[in-house]
């Protein structure tokens, strides 16, 4: 493998790494930040007839990721063809 091979190789992996990173922070910020830390605040305004802070930690979170995995893989699909490395 030639250091320009490595090189790319290394770029890729790294802005892999990188979108994982942005993703499990929005993540966690959704599930644990939402749904527990400001729950309290949340809960002062509701969605439907349930408290915000409840609808977070019961449904918010888990749709929430249901989007990254999507994001997920849109960006991988874009990342893949910029570093030449497409199925």
């Amino acid at each position: 493998m030639s250091d320009k091979e490595k090189s790319a190789a290394h770029a890729y992996w790294h802005a892999n790494k990188n979108l994982i990173y942005i993703l499990l922070g929005i993540w966690a910020f959704v599930s644990f930040g939402c749904g527990i830390v400001f729950a309290p605040f949340l809960n002062s305004f509701y969605v439907g007839q349930l408290p915000m802070g409840f609808w977070f930690a019961q449904q918010g979170s888990m749709y929430t990721f249901v989007i990254l995995i999507f994001v997920y893989a849109w960006r991988m699909d874009k990342l893949d063809k910029k570093f030449n490395v497409e199925e």
